[in-house]
């Protein structure tokens, strides 16, 4: 029997029939919208009744993406996007019009240092090697904004390593910051499909002070764990005289909405070294 070579495939793949598609005799039936391929007809897409599709794709192309890269799990990092690196902190005092002003502006300018903060850890985290498959862990992970956010993603960027920003689509005109890796840099339409992809990967968060997203996005991962949704991993709170300010956690368990044991949920901390130290402890 003469040998062949067996072919991979038999048919087309779908950006060759895209561009087949392309090349169609021009009549009143080829250039009815009803004629277009599905896969290219944006309004058929973005019908309403369409939501569950769009809700499928926003989860599986970012999974698809990060499974190319050898992510095999992240370091995630939340927090302020009005939050600035300590340089700039004080042109905030110049920008106040009254006495409330200058107030937020100096509550601010004293968070600044968590900036540099959150760079630290970023850098101790991007020196994680490979495992064995060369699949890569603790890779940053932020929301890739401004800020906190930043300051997580140039972090690894000093260290050499790529770094991914999960982004989102807001009212106001924003983009990601530049130490995201352009092929790590995702846009999300759903905030309930962005958290699910900041803690698929998470082996670990940093919280640093934020205001409603952050809040979000803290309680969200304590909850999967307290009901044994996800596993534990460490959440760490940075921070200690912000939280206590904003959230009473003991007076939770004291009212019995959550148990005392809950609040060993999470881990108040300073440093980064003292963040990272817990890391290492919990995975030893």
């Amino acid at each position: 029997m003469t040998e062949r070579k067996i072919p991979n495939r038999t048919f087309p793949r779908a950006a060759q029939d895209a561009e087949a598609a392309k090349h169609v005799v021009s009549t009143p039936q080829t250039e009815h919208p009803a004629y277009r391929l599905a896969f290219q007809d944006m309004d058929f897409l973005l019908r309403e009744d369409l939501r569950p599709v769009r809700f499928q794709l926003e989860l599986l192309k970012p999974e698809l993406m990060l499974d190319e890269a050898n992510i095999a799990s992240m370091f995630v990092f939340y927090g302020s996007a009005r939050i600035p690196e300590p340089a700039k902190a004080h042109a905030l005092l110049d920008l106040a019009t009254d006495e409330a002003g200058r107030k937020v502006a100096e509550r601010l300018i004293a968070k600044s240092r968590y900036y540099d903060v959150a760079r630290e850890l970023a850098q101790l985290a991007s020196q994680t090697p490979p495992d064995e498959s060369g699949k890569r862990h603790f890779v940053v992970c932020s929301g890739g904004g401004p800020s906190i956010m930043e300051a997580a993603n140039r972090g690894a960027v000093d260290m050499g390593q790529e770094t991914v920003g999960l982004n989102i689509t807001l009212e106001h005109e924003q983009a990601p910051n530049p130490y995201v890796t352009p092929s790590l840099s995702v846009q999300f339409h759903y905030f309930a499909l962005r958290k699910m992809h900041f803690l698929l990967r998470a082996r670990a968060l940093a919280v640093f002070p934020g205001g409603f997203g952050t809040f979000d996005e803290l309680f969200e991962a304590l909850t999967l764990v307290q009901t044994g949704k996800v596993s534990p991993i460490p959440i760490l709170l940075f921070g200690r005289e912000f939280w206590d300010r904003v959230v009473n956690f003991e007076a939770l368990a004291e009212e019995g909405v959550i148990s005392a044991r809950d609040l060993n949920l999470f881990r108040f901390v300073e440093t980064a070294d003292e963040a990272w130290a817990i890391v290492q402890d919990f995975y030893a």
